[in-house]
């Protein structure tokens, strides 16, 4: 059993995350980051949520750069074959849920 403060979680780095539990193949980590990440596709889906600040999510579909803004609560979900990149606006902490050893 583990009880997680997501809203006070700090790491050393960006996009340093805490291990939260390996189902199946199927990593939860929650991250805190300041920076942003780099373009990437997924080895699978990816489930991301913001726990706390705002992220501004830039994805491509069909060649064309779209981006939308996230905020506490919202989820965006990657599937199968979807770049995308996560710009944080400031501090924020993110759950992901996707394939054990995605980058």
């Amino acid at each position: 059993m583990k009880i997680i403060n997501g809203k006070q979680f700090t790491a050393d780095k960006a996009w340093g995350a805490l291990d939260i539990a390996s189902m199946n193949g199927v990593s939860t980590r929650l991250h805190w980051t300041d920076q942003p990440y780099k373009w990437h596709v997924n080895d699978g889906e990816e489930v991301f949520v913001v726990l706390s600040g705002v992220v501004e999510m830039f994805y491509r579909q069909e060649g064309n750069e779209q981006s939308v803004l996230l905020h506490d609560g919202d989820i965006f979900y990657a599937s199968v074959g979807t770049e995308h990149v996560a710009h944080p606006h400031g501090e924020a902490r993110i759950l992901v849920v996707e394939l054990e050893g995605s980058i």
